[in-house]
Protein backbone atom coordinates (compact mmCIF):
# COMPACT_ATOMS: atom_id res chain seq x y z
CA UNK A 1 0.00 0.00 0.00
CA UNK A 2 1.44 3.10 -0.94
CA UNK A 3 2.39 5.74 1.62
CA UNK A 4 1.07 9.48 2.00
CA UNK A 5 3.78 11.97 1.64
CA UNK A 6 4.06 14.88 3.93
CA UNK A 7 4.33 17.25 1.07
CA UNK A 8 1.13 16.11 0.08
CA UNK A 9 -0.48 16.57 3.27
CA UNK A 10 1.12 19.98 3.40
CA UNK A 11 -0.21 21.25 0.16
CA UNK A 12 -3.88 20.19 1.36
CA UNK A 13 -3.77 22.36 4.20
CA UNK A 14 -2.51 25.02 2.56
CA UNK A 15 -5.37 25.50 0.36
CA UNK A 16 -7.78 24.73 3.17
CA UNK A 17 -5.97 27.55 4.43
CA UNK A 18 -5.54 29.92 1.93
CA UNK A 19 -8.80 29.06 0.03
CA UNK A 20 -7.10 28.78 -3.43
CA UNK A 21 -5.08 26.41 -5.55
CA UNK A 22 -2.82 29.74 -6.69
CA UNK A 23 -2.45 30.90 -3.62
CA UNK A 24 -1.34 28.16 -1.62
CA UNK A 25 1.42 27.56 -4.96
CA UNK A 26 2.36 30.83 -4.59
CA UNK A 27 3.45 30.39 -0.57
CA UNK A 28 4.61 26.34 -0.97
CA UNK A 29 6.60 27.55 -3.90
CA UNK A 30 5.91 25.18 -6.45
CA UNK A 31 4.09 25.24 -9.90
CA UNK A 32 0.47 25.64 -9.83
CA UNK A 33 0.20 21.97 -11.93
CA UNK A 34 2.21 20.18 -9.15
CA UNK A 35 -0.32 21.43 -6.46
CA UNK A 36 -3.16 20.05 -8.62
CA UNK A 37 -0.95 16.76 -9.05
CA UNK A 38 -0.39 16.88 -5.21
CA UNK A 39 -4.42 16.79 -4.35
CA UNK A 40 -5.34 14.36 -7.30
CA UNK A 41 -2.55 11.87 -6.05
CA UNK A 42 -4.30 11.92 -2.38
CA UNK A 43 -7.91 11.47 -3.80
CA UNK A 44 -6.88 8.92 -5.85
CA UNK A 45 -5.28 7.53 -2.30
CA UNK A 46 -8.04 8.00 -0.32
CA UNK A 47 -10.62 6.88 -3.10
CA UNK A 48 -12.55 10.38 -2.31
CA UNK A 49 -12.51 14.29 -3.46
CA UNK A 50 -11.08 16.01 -0.57
CA UNK A 51 -11.50 19.81 -2.03
CA UNK A 52 -14.76 21.44 -3.83
CA UNK A 53 -15.06 24.85 -4.88
CA UNK A 54 -17.90 27.30 -3.16
CA UNK A 55 -18.41 30.54 -4.76
CA UNK A 56 -15.05 30.65 -6.08
CA UNK A 57 -13.12 29.50 -2.99
CA UNK A 58 -11.95 25.69 -2.57
CA UNK A 59 -13.75 23.85 0.60
CA UNK A 60 -12.78 20.76 2.02
CA UNK A 61 -14.96 17.99 2.18
CA UNK A 62 -16.40 15.96 4.77
CA UNK A 63 -13.61 13.60 3.99
CA UNK A 64 -11.36 16.46 3.81
CA UNK A 65 -12.09 17.66 7.17
CA UNK A 66 -11.29 14.76 8.54
CA UNK A 67 -8.06 14.01 6.65
CA UNK A 68 -6.58 17.81 6.99
CA UNK A 69 -7.06 17.66 10.95
CA UNK A 70 -5.03 14.35 10.91
CA UNK A 71 -2.68 15.55 8.62
CA UNK A 72 -2.07 18.89 10.82
CA UNK A 73 -1.10 16.71 13.72
CA UNK A 74 1.53 14.69 11.84
CA UNK A 75 3.30 17.68 10.40
CA UNK A 76 3.48 19.39 13.52
CA UNK A 77 4.64 15.81 14.95
CA UNK A 78 6.99 15.99 11.96
CA UNK A 79 8.12 19.27 12.41
CA UNK A 80 8.74 18.50 16.31
CA UNK A 81 10.85 15.77 15.53
CA UNK A 82 12.94 17.67 13.20
CA UNK A 83 13.39 20.25 16.10
CA UNK A 84 14.77 17.88 18.43
CA UNK A 85 17.09 16.33 16.44
CA UNK A 86 18.57 19.24 15.79
CA UNK A 87 18.61 20.34 18.94
CA UNK A 88 20.89 17.10 19.18
CA UNK A 89 22.99 17.60 16.49
CA UNK A 90 23.73 21.07 17.68
CA UNK A 91 24.76 19.56 21.15
CA UNK A 92 21.96 21.58 22.98
CA UNK A 93 20.08 18.48 24.16
CA UNK A 94 19.78 14.46 23.39
CA UNK A 95 20.90 11.51 25.34
CA UNK A 96 24.05 9.86 26.22
CA UNK A 97 24.84 6.46 27.18
CA UNK A 98 27.40 5.83 29.68
CA UNK A 99 28.74 2.33 31.22
CA UNK A 100 30.95 2.20 34.37
CA UNK A 101 31.27 0.28 37.67
CA UNK A 102 29.92 0.94 40.79
CA UNK A 103 32.39 2.66 42.52
CA UNK A 104 33.05 5.04 39.52
CA UNK A 105 29.20 5.62 39.49
CA UNK A 106 29.04 6.31 43.03
CA UNK A 107 32.17 8.72 43.88
CA UNK A 108 32.88 10.32 40.56
CA UNK A 109 29.87 10.04 37.93
CA UNK A 110 28.20 12.64 40.09
CA UNK A 111 30.37 15.47 40.32
CA UNK A 112 30.25 14.93 36.08
CA UNK A 113 26.26 15.26 36.54
CA UNK A 114 26.22 18.21 38.36
CA UNK A 115 28.27 20.27 36.45
CA UNK A 116 26.81 18.90 33.23
CA UNK A 117 23.40 19.52 34.51
CA UNK A 118 24.12 23.46 34.71
CA UNK A 119 25.51 23.70 31.22
CA UNK A 120 23.44 21.70 29.48
CA UNK A 121 20.44 21.05 30.93
CA UNK A 122 19.04 18.79 28.72
CA UNK A 123 21.58 16.32 28.13
CA UNK A 124 20.04 13.39 29.66
CA UNK A 125 22.76 10.97 30.86
CA UNK A 126 21.44 6.89 30.59
CA UNK A 127 24.11 5.39 33.21
CA UNK A 128 25.01 1.68 33.11
CA UNK A 129 26.55 -0.33 36.21
CA UNK A 130 28.93 -2.60 34.10
CA UNK A 131 32.21 -4.45 34.26
CA UNK A 132 35.21 -2.82 32.34
CA UNK A 133 34.52 -6.39 29.65
CA UNK A 134 30.68 -5.35 29.82
CA UNK A 135 31.03 -1.95 28.77
CA UNK A 136 33.94 -2.29 26.20
CA UNK A 137 31.72 -5.02 24.62
CA UNK A 138 28.18 -2.31 24.87
CA UNK A 139 30.59 0.16 23.57
CA UNK A 140 31.50 -2.15 20.18
CA UNK A 141 28.16 -2.99 19.48
CA UNK A 142 27.00 0.60 19.47
CA UNK A 143 24.56 -0.07 22.72
CA UNK A 144 26.92 2.34 24.59
CA UNK A 145 28.54 6.28 24.04
CA UNK A 146 30.38 6.55 26.18
CA UNK A 147 32.44 3.98 29.22
CA UNK A 148 34.96 4.67 32.23
CA UNK A 149 36.75 1.64 32.53
CA UNK A 150 39.48 -0.17 35.13
CA UNK A 151 43.18 0.50 32.81
CA UNK A 152 45.11 -1.13 31.29
CA UNK A 153 42.56 -2.34 28.42
CA UNK A 154 43.58 -4.59 25.38
CA UNK A 155 43.38 -2.46 22.00
CA UNK A 156 39.77 -2.42 20.93
CA UNK A 157 39.08 -2.16 17.10
CA UNK A 158 36.91 0.40 16.50
CA UNK A 159 37.28 2.19 19.96
CA UNK A 160 39.67 4.82 21.42
CA UNK A 161 40.53 3.94 24.88
CA UNK A 162 42.50 7.06 26.99
CA UNK A 163 43.85 7.14 30.92
CA UNK A 164 41.67 9.55 32.54
CA UNK A 165 42.21 9.13 36.08
CA UNK A 166 44.90 7.35 38.64
CA UNK A 167 43.87 7.33 41.84
CA UNK A 168 45.74 5.96 45.20
CA UNK A 169 44.39 2.46 46.72
CA UNK A 170 44.41 3.02 50.69
CA UNK A 171 43.75 0.85 53.31
CA UNK A 172 40.14 1.72 55.15
CA UNK A 173 39.95 0.44 58.76
CA UNK A 174 37.49 0.30 61.38
CA UNK A 175 38.61 3.37 63.51
CA UNK A 176 38.78 1.47 67.10
CA UNK A 177 41.38 -0.95 65.62
CA UNK A 178 45.25 -0.10 66.77
CA UNK A 179 46.58 0.69 63.01
CA UNK A 180 49.91 1.50 61.93
CA UNK A 181 50.24 4.59 59.89
CA UNK A 182 51.44 2.99 57.09
CA UNK A 183 50.00 -0.46 55.96
CA UNK A 184 51.62 -3.54 54.72
CA UNK A 185 50.62 -6.98 52.70
CA UNK A 186 51.92 -8.71 56.29
CA UNK A 187 49.83 -6.58 58.13
CA UNK A 188 47.10 -6.68 56.17
CA UNK A 189 46.70 -10.23 55.69
CA UNK A 190 45.82 -10.83 59.54
CA UNK A 191 43.73 -8.98 59.58
CA UNK A 192 39.40 -9.91 58.80
CA UNK A 193 39.14 -8.54 55.45
CA UNK A 194 36.02 -7.66 53.30
CA UNK A 195 37.57 -7.10 49.27
CA UNK A 196 36.04 -6.66 46.07
CA UNK A 197 34.63 -9.77 44.16
CA UNK A 198 36.95 -11.80 41.53
CA UNK A 199 35.00 -9.97 38.54
CA UNK A 200 36.80 -6.49 38.66
CA UNK A 201 40.09 -5.02 38.51
CA UNK A 202 40.53 -4.06 41.56
CA UNK A 203 40.33 -7.47 42.61
CA UNK A 204 43.27 -8.42 40.63
CA UNK A 205 45.11 -5.61 42.24
CA UNK A 206 44.68 -6.76 45.32
CA UNK A 207 45.41 -10.24 44.38
CA UNK A 208 48.86 -8.76 43.11
CA UNK A 209 49.64 -6.55 46.28
CA UNK A 210 49.17 -9.52 48.37
CA UNK A 211 51.67 -11.36 46.32
CA UNK A 212 54.63 -11.61 48.66
CA UNK A 213 53.21 -12.70 51.95
CA UNK A 214 52.24 -16.52 50.82
CA UNK A 215 48.95 -17.65 50.19
CA UNK A 216 46.45 -14.80 49.78
CA UNK A 217 44.45 -14.07 52.56
CA UNK A 218 40.68 -15.36 52.75
CA UNK A 219 37.82 -12.23 52.77
CA UNK A 220 35.49 -13.18 55.10
CA UNK A 221 33.09 -11.19 52.31
CA UNK A 222 33.63 -10.48 48.59
CA UNK A 223 31.15 -7.56 47.22
CA UNK A 224 31.02 -5.30 44.42
CA UNK A 225 29.84 -2.46 45.65
CA UNK A 226 32.14 0.28 47.57
CA UNK A 227 29.56 1.91 49.62
CA UNK A 228 28.13 -1.54 50.78
CA UNK A 229 31.93 -2.19 51.80
CA UNK A 230 32.62 0.96 53.66
CA UNK A 231 29.16 0.46 55.77
CA UNK A 232 30.93 -2.74 56.93
CA UNK A 233 33.93 -1.50 57.60
CA UNK A 234 32.51 1.80 59.73
CA UNK A 235 30.68 -1.50 61.33
CA UNK A 236 34.03 -2.81 62.50
CA UNK A 237 33.51 -5.67 60.34
CA UNK A 238 36.63 -5.93 58.36
CA UNK A 239 39.46 -3.86 56.58
CA UNK A 240 39.25 -2.90 53.27
CA UNK A 241 41.28 -1.71 50.06
CA UNK A 242 39.73 0.60 47.72
CA UNK A 243 40.23 3.80 45.73
CA UNK A 244 40.51 7.40 47.03
CA UNK A 245 39.73 9.80 44.52
CA UNK A 246 40.97 13.29 45.78
CA UNK A 247 37.99 15.35 45.43
CA UNK A 248 35.78 13.08 46.69
CA UNK A 249 34.71 13.63 50.78
CA UNK A 250 36.88 11.79 53.20
CA UNK A 251 34.99 8.44 54.49
CA UNK A 252 32.89 8.33 58.00
CA UNK A 253 34.39 9.38 61.03
CA UNK A 254 34.24 5.44 62.38
CA UNK A 255 36.84 4.83 59.43
CA UNK A 256 40.04 5.21 59.30
CA UNK A 257 42.22 5.49 55.80
CA UNK A 258 45.82 4.93 55.68
CA UNK A 259 48.08 4.92 53.20
CA UNK A 260 49.71 1.53 51.25
CA UNK A 261 53.26 0.36 51.04
CA UNK A 262 54.23 -0.69 48.47
CA UNK A 263 51.65 1.97 46.90
CA UNK A 264 48.95 0.66 44.65
CA UNK A 265 46.79 2.49 42.05
CA UNK A 266 43.52 2.61 40.84
CA UNK A 267 43.72 4.06 36.57
CA UNK A 268 40.73 4.72 35.24
CA UNK A 269 40.19 5.37 31.58
CA UNK A 270 37.58 6.62 29.14
CA UNK A 271 36.56 4.81 26.10
CA UNK A 272 34.16 5.61 22.97
CA UNK A 273 33.86 4.77 19.50
CA UNK A 274 36.43 6.32 17.04
CA UNK A 275 35.55 8.61 14.37
CA UNK A 276 32.91 11.35 14.51
CA UNK A 277 31.43 11.66 17.75
CA UNK A 278 27.98 13.63 18.36
CA UNK A 279 27.85 17.10 20.17
CA UNK A 280 26.01 15.31 23.40
CA UNK A 281 28.51 12.83 23.99
CA UNK A 282 31.22 15.63 23.83
CA UNK A 283 29.92 17.53 26.16
CA UNK A 284 29.98 15.02 28.41
CA UNK A 285 33.43 13.95 27.57
CA UNK A 286 34.27 17.83 28.01
CA UNK A 287 33.04 17.40 31.82
CA UNK A 288 34.63 14.00 32.53
CA UNK A 289 37.92 15.38 31.47
CA UNK A 290 37.76 18.82 33.17
CA UNK A 291 37.74 15.59 35.98
CA UNK A 292 40.86 14.72 35.59
CA UNK A 293 42.32 18.13 35.63
CA UNK A 294 40.60 18.64 38.76
CA UNK A 295 42.77 15.65 39.97
CA UNK A 296 45.79 16.70 38.71
CA UNK A 297 45.87 20.59 40.18
CA UNK A 298 44.90 19.12 43.31
CA UNK A 299 47.50 20.10 46.33
CA UNK A 300 48.39 17.26 48.75
CA UNK A 301 47.86 14.41 46.30
CA UNK A 302 49.03 10.64 47.42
Amino acid sequence: MREISLDRLRTLVAIADLGSFAEAARVLNLAPPTVSLHIADLEARVGGTLLSRTRGRVQPSAIGETLIERARRLLADAEQALEEVQRQVLGLAGRVRLGASTGAIAQLLPQALETLGHSHPDIDVQVAVLTSQQTLQKLADGALDIGLVALPQAPVKGLRIAAWRRDPVMAFLPSRWDCPQVVTPDWLANQALILNDSSTRLSRLTTDWFAGVGPQPTPRIQLNYNDAIKSLVAAGYGATLLPHEASTPLPDTRITMRPLQPLLWRQLGIAHRAGQVERPTLHVLDVLWALSTQQANQPGKV
